[in-house]
């Protein structure tokens, strides 16, 4: 299901911080983590994937229901996965990361383990993620991400029931708090492991870090803050969005230009680590389309060009804030190397962004996924309700 050319470490670093920005730290305690591709598992291409959970996040604001503000990440083609140490002595676990929800959860495959820091709060706990689920009961107990990162009394939920993850063991959600909303039954929401690390002290501002390299290399989670080691740029950041849905996640307002051709207007959507592709409102996706001349491919779900085509490509411009960030045409494609993995032929061109399934107006009009991600370095910060981003030396890397 995993192909392991295509596993990627992730290191998580710890930092303190004491300004209101997020710190800049060159050094500082890492523990490896690893990202996986899923080979493709179902009838459901990877554009197919992306767009469930995209719909699945523009419907969640609309129902009120418990749970229902969390989506689909098992069924991702990119899954970012942890082990993570709970109880004392600590069981490990693998569980997937996402920005896109905020509980955290073992027990879909390896049992919890109770010990003496395990401590039942008698409360039930309920999430649903579109293809997949669980429900179990509320415990408080010391989460361990790394020896400098150890939470006690971190709220998790304990599966009873889980349907969609194969191959982990839960999930580690490092989404905003508000997403905890009507999850657990005994309170209203509930502390996030950024949260309780910012609290206790752990880390000196509540955001996160994020790096990814294209390709399936190296990357790193920072908790705490950004890592000036691995940026061209400074971090330019930009307050949270107000229009919903796109604001009861790590939403942005951002224009798109392909060339110097508007695409999208000004607009909210969001960034998540969750969603494989870049995905644009349909309006806008069918005038990327009509400017590159690519034609869909039925198999993957993505569009695909010729050579000569990819040789004529133009950057695509990401507005945010002011700052304009430039996807190059090597941003824009699919890694050839891993074709295969999303039942592609290994000689084509395939390109990552990709249609919503809705037109602009939905107040959540497009998602930067890992696709963007890869090309820039990301903070998630909730001490200032911003994000901020900086180019990276993987920005006009051609490794795809």
């Amino acid at each position: 299901m995993f192909p392991s050319k295509a596993l990627l470490s992730i290191v998580l670093i710890a930092l303190s911080a004491v300004d209101a920005s997020p710190v800049r730290r060159e050094a500082a305690p890492t523990l490896a983590f690893n990202a996986r591709m899923n080979a493709r598992a179902s009838d459901a291409n990877i554009a197919d994937a992306d767009r469930a959970r995209a719909q699945a996040m523009i419907n969640a604001s609309f129902s009120k229901r418990a749970g229902s503000s969390s989506f689909s990440i098992a069924s991702a083609v990119t899954a970012y996965t942890a082990q993570v140490g709970v109880g004392s002595p600590a069981t490990q676990y693998t569980l997937l990361i996402d920005t896109g929800s905020s509980n955290t959860w073992v027990g879909a495959n390896t049992p919890y383990t109770r010990t003496n820091t395990s401590v039942d709060t008698g409360g039930s706990v309920s999430v649903s993620y579109g293809s997949g689920s669980f429900s179990g009961e509320e415990y408080l107990d010391t989460v361990t991400l790394s020896s400098d990162l150890v939470i006690t009394g971190q709220s998790i939920g304990v599966a009873k029931n889980a349907q969609g993850f194969n191959g982990v063991d839960g999930i580690l959600g490092v989404g905003p708090t508000d997403l905890t909303q009507g999850t657990v039954s005994n309170v209203g929401l509930v502390p996030t492991v950024t949260d309780n690390l910012y609290s206790k002290g752990a880390i000196g501002t509540e955001a996160l870090g994020v790096y990814f390299v294209p390709g399936g290399g190296a990357g790193e989670l920072t908790f705490g803050g950004s890592d000036s080691s691995k940026t061209t740029s400074s971090v330019n950041y930009v307050p949270l969005t107000t229009t919903s849905p796109s604001s009861e996640y790590w939403g942005i307002d951002q224009s798109i230009a392909y060339g110097s051709s508007t695409i999208l207007s000004a607009t909210a959507g969001i960034v998540d680590t969750g969603t494989t592709l870049i995905l644009i409102a349909t309006d806008a996706f069918d005038k990327y389309q009509s400017a590159t001349g690519a034609t869909l491919d039925s198999n993957t779900g993505l569009l695909m060009i010729t050579s000569d085509q990819y040789a004529n490509l133009q950057t695509l411009n990401f507005n945010i804030g002011g700052t304009s960030y430039g996807l190059t045409p090597n941003g824009q494609i699919w890694p050839r190397s891993l074709n295969t993995d999303i039942g592609g032929s290994s000689d084509n061109i395939y390109l990552v962004v990709n249609d919503i399934g809705s037109n602009s107006g939905t107040g959540l009009d497009f998602i930067n996924g890992y696709s963007f991600l890869q090309r820039f370095y990301s903070v998630f910060d909730t001490t200032n309700r911003q994000v901020g981003f900086a180019t990276t030396s993987s920005t006009s890397a051609v490794s795809n």
